[in-house]
């Protein structure tokens, strides 16, 4: 998908939007902010939650083959030399000559002549070099060399350098994986487009070990597993996520453009605003990492499988997720315009037209999944009745996981209506004097419950709204 002023448009509307209704902030704004970096609010955080939750059942609580792991930022820097972190965590910078704006050189589109010049002035662009994207650091009071450490560009190698512990302390047999969410940094020559380039990111991976002697197209051989994990990856994102099928897209990572661990990478590409970019990563590590840090520590790290009595470095296949990304795939699609005609005016007036706006999210993501409303805030009666559903709702649906029932009596009904619209409520119940006064033998009291996505409105008992609500 090509970017276009409609779509840069809407790009726009999503960052106010963001911002406006406490998804998404600026980092440290006040001071003028900070590129690369940016603070969630209180629905951004819940956003977030929801969708960590929905990857950490579906790869990790629902199997019995994964665990879970939580290592820490900063690492030995012996880690990242191991790894090939320190001497090849690059990308390729260019300075411009006149106005000294840094860059990277692939992300600058070449002219007629085939020439690249400054995107700011039109200057002349100085060589081409490597610039390492780690951020360092020193560990203590001392500034030595030995003292190094870098916050981590990957939640990866927490999980390689685990691997034994994991082993030792819990015994599991191959095939098995672990799992981490956690954040990484980059200093990203160039951060851009909202939240998909960060310096400052959040990560859901996954290392899962596999037996290299098994036939690779045999159940938990590394062609068997990596097309499993190929297929759940598409299900968390059309299932669980609410992601449209049509805007996932498979790339077939070309021999060249690999990563040097990698024997097969597959993309998952997303339809953003500002054009197809990547999503999720699939790569097929080998023994890479568990071999060099074998090496590098002086640590066995093989596997020994009794069955067989064979011992081996075990192979990896990494699912890898960007949450913030994630985020942004998701906000820009749930995004929604459509015009709303209000009645015809007197004298054959034309009927007055208003924008609604609305974010289309899956109830299983949502951060506010009801809402319950007085009609009026200024009716005792009204409000008890209101705060009385909202307690059970939070209640019965908190006891099978579900979060996210708010009470809203701030301003008039329509715009308690357009504010759960665009932050994305599905359901909006509201108790009105039609529940206090008409209350049926055989339903009891009812309530209305307005539908995000048509804007209808039904009448629905107190003691069917379980039901109804479909989360």
């Amino acid at each position: 998908m090509k970017t276009t002023e409609k779509n840069t448009d809407v790009m726009e509307k999503i960052v106010s939007l963001a911002k406006r209704r406490g998804f998404i902030y600026q980092g440290s704004e006040i001071y003028g902010g900070l590129a690369g970096t940016y603070d969630f609010g209180p629905l951004g955080v819940a956003l977030k939650n929801n969708i960590k939750t929905l990857w950490w059942k579906r790869f990790v609580e629902d199997r019995e083959d994964m665990y879970g792991v939580d290592a820490a930022i900063l690492m030995n820097q012996n880690v990242w030399k191991a790894s090939g972190h320190v001497g090849g965590f690059s990308d390729p910078l260019v300075e411009c000559k006149k106005c000294h704006h840094r860059f990277r050189s692939d992300h600058i589109e070449a002219g007629k002549d085939g020439s690249k010049k400054c995107p700011d002035c039109g200057g002349e662009l100085g060589p081409e070099k490597q610039f390492n994207m780690m951020f360092k650091t020193h560990v203590g009071a001392s500034e030595g060399d030995e003292a190094i450490s870098y916050l981590r560009p990957e939640t990866a190698q927490g999980m390689f350098v685990n691997y034994k512990n994991v082993l030792d302390s819990l015994h599991p047999k191959l095939p098995f994986g672990l799992a981490q969410i956690g954040k990484a940094f980059r200093n990203e020559i160039a951060p851009r487009d909202f939240i998909f380039r960060l310096r400052e990111l959040e990560q859901m991976e996954i290392e899962y070990f596999v037996n290299p002697n098994v036939d690779a197209d045999k159940e938990g051989g590394w062609k068997y597993v990596f097309n499993h994990f190929r297929e759940q990856m598409h299900d968390f994102t059309e299932q669980d996520l609410g992601l449209p099928k049509a805007k996932v897209h498979e790339l077939e990572v070309a021999d060249g453009d690999r990563a040097h661990y990698s024997k097969r990478t597959i993309d998952f590409e997303f339809d953003y605003p500002f054009g197809r970019k990547e999503l999720y990563g699939l790569a097929y590590r080998t023994d890479f990492d568990l071999r060099q840090h074998s090496t590098a520590s002086g640590t066995d790290l093989s596997y020994f499988d009794e069955e067989t009595k064979e011992r081996f470095i075990p192979h990896c296949i990494e699912p890898s997720f960007g949450v913030d990304r994630t985020v942004l795939a998701i906000l820009s699609d749930a995004y929604h315009e459509e015009i709303i005609k209000g009645e015809v005016g007197k004298d054959g007036e034309a009927a007055t037209e208003e924008t609604r706006v609305y974010l289309k999210f899956s109830p299983k993501v949502a951060p506010i999944k009801v809402a319950v409303f007085p009609l009026l805030k200024n009716k005792p009666v009204l409000v008890e009745k209101a705060r009385e559903i909202y307690a059970m709702l939070k209640k019965e649906l908190g006891a099978i996981g579900i979060h996210g029932i708010e009470f809203d009596d701030n301003g008039n009904i329509g715009k308690r209506y357009r504010r759960q619209d665009e932050i994305g409520t599905p359901y909006c119940v509201t108790v009105d004097f039609e529940t206090i006064e008409k209350v049926d033998e055989k339903t009891g009291p009812t309530v209305t419950v307005r539908d995000r996505d048509f804007g209808k409105q039904e009448r629905v008992a107190i003691k069917d709204l379980l039901k109804r609500i479909k989360l």
